[in-house]
């Protein structure tokens, strides 16, 4: 057996090893003991959305999904370990069903720009049939895990969809520079690389260049044009779904008004700045990118809504905070996410790197 230092990527767990940056077995059964309980949590969830849909999707889109973004900014590495829809990708490999074909650098980058593509087509559907349709969730979830299944019967390990095709791998990308601390890596034991640039040991940057059109087009629209797409979604409200489908227009038009306003902003800005400014234009995009959300968002959870119909509250405290109790919270979530952005560098790993090992 040799054990190689310069392959990069993350692979299959050998039987038997320990989990990764010296955890015990121990440490490597509370983790899959919390994956276990995470894809059963998913899993009823997704019965929830067809038995009891008003509850469920207040949980998923009310009290998941706006953590979710948090997450991603302090701990992408724990996300990472713990994300269903990761954990089922790899079942097919676990099962010994996978063909374990090898992904490469420019079938990665396609990979990546699809998953973007895809985040960008279902963020707006939310509004005119997700966010208020409980099967028609449940019916998007399941075609995503298949998608992310086939990908892990044709691929090997994490390659095709964690460090692919995953639609939430650009926002993690966007957000996870900066991590509060690495994990230890929950799903790989060892390293056989399985993808050539595995974004979890490998660090992460808004900044990130790539000599592959299709990855360079990802990293623009994600660092370029993102807060331009938030803050455009953010002002399209749920319409009732009798009538959703007539305003598909006003839907996906005004993000993509604000992503092409906001790529020209970054594109103009980054022509007219030297070269060494360009990395912190690209970590004000991707902090103003969150900012914007939660300038919107935290205030509508708790019942301050730009619109009437209220769908978008976890619960309604409005008559018990004063009116200046929103304005406090976009205030202190801004100061905090600007000030991780812009907080000294760090090495944006989200996971140690397991060891590199290859039969001789």
């Amino acid at each position: 057996m040799i054990i190689e230092k310069d392959r990069i990527g993350c692979g299959p767990p050998v039987l038997g090893a320990r989990a990764l940056g010296g955890g015990s077995v121990a440490s490597e059964r509370r983790w899959r003991t919390v994956q276990v309980a995470g894809m059963l949590g998913a899993l009823g969830l997704w019965v929830g959305l067809w038995l009891v849909p008003g509850v469920a999707l207040n949980i998923l889109w009310n009290g998941i999904v706006p953590m979710a973004p948090a997450l991603f900014v302090l701990a992408t590495g724990l996300w990472r370990n713990l994300c269903p829809l990761g954990s089922i990708s790899l079942l097919p490999r676990k099962l010994g069903l996978s063909q374990r074909r090898r992904v490469d650098g420019v079938l990665q980058a396609r990979l990546q720009l699809m998953g973007v593509v895809m985040l960008l087509l279902v963020i707006p559907l939310r509004r005119v049939l997700l966010d208020l349709n409980g099967p028609a969730t449940a019916v998007t979830l399941l075609l995503t895990a298949m998608v992310a299944v086939c990908l892990g019967c044709i691929f090997e390990w994490k390659s095709a969809w964690c460090a692919g095709a995953c639609p939430v791998l650009a926002v993690e990308t966007l957000y996870g520079s900066k991590p509060v601390k690495s994990f230890t890596n929950a799903h790989c034991a060892s390293c056989q690389g399985c993808v050539m640039r595995c974004p979890d040991s490998l660090g992460s940057s808004a900044a990130s260049q790539s000599a592959v059109r299709s990855k360079r087009l990802a990293l623009l629209l994600m660092t370029g044009g993102f807060p331009g797409f938030v803050w455009g979604w953010m002002h399209v409200p749920d319409y009732p779904l009798q009538e959703g489908w007539h305003h598909l227009a006003e839907a996906y038009g005004l993000p993509a008004f604000g992503m092409a306003v906001s790529l020209l902003l970054f594109a103009g800005l980054r022509w007219l700045l030297p070269t060494r400014r360009r990395a912190l234009l690209a970590t004000l995009f991707a902090a103003a990118s969150i900012i914007i959300y939660y300038w919107f968002r935290l205030p509508s959870l708790i019942g301050f809504s730009m619109f009437p119909n209220g769908d978008e509250t976890l619960i309604d405290l409005r008559h018990s905070l004063p009116g200046w109790f929103p304005w406090a919270m976009r205030c202190a979530s801004t100061l905090f996410f600007l000030g991780w952005f812009l907080r000294p560098s760090s090495s944006g790993i989200w996971m140690p790197r397991p060891r590199v090992i290859r039969q001789a």
